[in-house]
């Protein structure tokens, strides 16, 4: 499927332009407009930059001596990310391994080797397959053999896990890095030392014909600067995956055009802040290879030459506020737990938040109280927003310049359409339910090699189909009241029942299984299952420690439930909807 062009949004001037139904009336006209904070345009320049290249060596001309990215108390400057990027660049040249398109895996966590290896793929013309590295070697082997990545970069803390699938995957390139590779001598070696030795969070792992990304950078500073790619807007910059309904993770193909046009959609938006460039700080606590951080912090914000504050472990809240005490950061994003979670750790209400102009909310619902909370702390209003894997991923934004909560999801941004459909394609009227549908520049190319797939959410108008149920108000904000999916959002997280089903009824004591999410005041939703045993000495222990081997930490059964049979279709389909119903009529 062709990837929708910069100029689609230009000849489609209604979002909803059909005739009246007995439903009421449809609108015909973009009303979100209306709304929008004065000196926002409807349409982004997206044809200003033709790749993320692009818009990062802008960024590195115009701020080069200024601190890029913070880690641990280290810092780099856009000057040496230019630098080091170009050396990795300049070594995947010299392999002769590669030719433009192919694909590497990046599986690392906040540290400075994260925006190193992100821009030294996409400058040497490849694409970035972004890898959670708490990923079992199932969930792991399934990404690098879809993606045909070719080759790895992964910190040596879950080396163990790709070691075990090296038969299987055979990547001709894999380097390895250490959580203290870019600190500077002698913080480097401490921390190392410490993590390896002192605490042991390093197995031992066997990578034969393995490079560490230190002697990489060395070999290419010292090589030929490689020629720049000539890349476009067709060109694929990410494969992001996201969960499947049917069980297996889908990689969005997400072009350097989708990904130029969300960066400029969000920097329009930003505007009303009052930015001022090259002397914001952004905290950075959600992973990079999630697709929120990735486009808002790594890329929107390098694009105005902030600093970026990466936290390594937002999990250690006390560690955490001890971290954001050093600055007086400007913006920051997150998830509503994330927030809930500093909400109520000691010392978070001391911090300086008199510089605090952003604060942005995505990845799940936020709730209300949070949001209240968060406000009456910081002096900030907490901003939700709305986006997708697939959308690259902000669709919509409530103003940055909001005063207060309101529960809606805010209102599509610059360049983008929105509608709601009921099941039979139709777009509804002002204030009824239906499927949000997102149309606009920054939605994905498609799914990686799976066009059925990608046929099911896009159809024939370019509409994406995001299996959220929502509704739009008379001024065009719109809100999610339900899901159309089975989908469970765990902290910002897709998890898709029928991949931990199929992970569940692998095991040989299990009979059937079906799998729900259910609400949860930390995580927003956990995942449940329930279990009809084949062996009736089958303990929810016993499958707790078998998924634990098999998913990784979001996607694991919170709450496990043995019964005597599922609910089921006269076809045999296990009726989820039942099973959140006797969920509710139990709890």
């Amino acid at each position: 499927m062709a990837v929708i062009d910069s100029g689609f949004v230009q000849h489609v001037s209604a979002v909803c332009s059909h005739s009246s139904t007995p439903h009421g009336k449809i609108m015909t006209e973009k009303l979100w407009l209306n709304s929008y904070p004065a000196g926002i345009p409807e349409y982004a320049d997206i044809d200003a930059y033709q790749s993320v290249v692009e818009i990062f060596e802008e960024s590195i001309a115009k701020f080069r001596d200024k601190v890029a990215f913070v880690s641990m108390g280290a810092e780099i400057t856009y000057g040496e990310l230019d630098t080091y990027s170009q050396a990795l660049t300049n070594w995947i040249h010299s392999t002769g391994k590669f030719q433009r398109g192919d694909r590497i895996a990046v599986m690392m966590p906040n540290l400075l080797q994260y925006p190193i290896a992100v821009l030294g793929i996409l400058r040497a013309g490849l694409v970035v397959v972004n890898t959670n590295p708490l990923y079992t070697s199932r969930e792991l082997s399934h990404q690098l053999k879809d993606s045909g990545a070719k080759g790895i970069i992964i910190i040596e803390n879950f080396a163990t896990t790709l070691e075990e699938i090296i038969p299987e995957v055979k990547p001709e390139v894999i380097i390895t890095t250490r959580v203290g590779d870019m600190l500077g001598f002698p913080k480097s070696l401490m921390v190392n030392t410490v993590i390896k030795y002192v605490k042991k969070m390093v197995p031992a792992f066997s990578l034969p014909g393995s490079i560490s990304l230190k002697d990489v950078l060395t070999q290419g500073s010292s090589q030929t600067i490689a020629p720049a790619q000539s890349l476009g807007h067709e060109d694929i910059a990410f494969l992001q995956y996201t969960g499947g309904t049917t069980g297996v993770a889908k990689g969005a193909m997400l072009t350097h055009g989708n990904m130029v046009a969300n960066m400029q959609q969000a920097y329009e938006w930003l505007k009303p802040a009052k930015i001022n460039e090259g002397e914001e700080i952004i905290i950075t606590a959600l992973p990079l290879y999630h697709i929120f951080a990735l486009t808002a912090n790594c890329l929107v914000f390098s694009k105005m030459g902030s600093k970026n504050i990466l936290i390594l472990n937002p999990r250690d809240m006390k560690g955490f506020v001890k971290e954001l005490s050093k600055y007086k950061f400007t913006a920051f994003t997150g998830v509503n737990t994330l927030f809930n979670g500093l909400l109520n750790t000691p010392g978070f209400d001391k911090l300086d938040f008199s510089k605090l102009k952003t604060t942005l909310g995505g990845g799940m619902a936020v709730q209300e109280s949070v949001a209240n909370e968060w406000k009456q702390v910081t002096g900030s209003p907490l901003v939700e927003a709305y986006g997708l894997t697939e959308t690259s991923p902000a669709a919509c934004i409530n103003p940055i310049t909001m005063s207060d909560f309101n529960g809606a999801i805010g209102l599509p941004i610059s360049s983008t359409e929105a509608c709601v459909k009921d099941e039979n394609g139709n777009q509804l009227p002002i204030g009824e339910r239906g499927e949000l549908c997102i149309r606009g520049p920054q939605v994905m190319k498609g799914y990686w090699q799976r066009e059925e797939a990608t046929a099911e959410v896009i159809d024939n108008d370019q509409w994406l189909h995001t299996g959220d149920i929502a509704v739009m108000d008379d001024q065009g904000y719109f809100t999610i009241v339900d899901r159309l999916k089975d989908m469970i959002l765990v902290s910002g997280f897709n998890v898709y029942p029928n991949e931990i089903e199929t992970v569940v009824a692998a095991h040989p004591d299990v009979l059937e299984v079906g799998c729900i999410g259910v609400p949860d005041d930390h995580s927003g939703e956990i995942v449940k299952i329930y279990v009809v045993a084949k062996n009736k000495s089958l303990t929810k222990e016993v499958l707790s420690d078998y998924c634990r081997e098999k998913l990784t930490g979001y996607k694991r059964p919170k709450l496990i439930a043995f019964v005597d049979d599922l609910p089921k279709s006269n076809v045999g389909k296990i009726l989820r909807r039942e099973l959140r119903d006797l969920d509710s009529a139990t709890s």
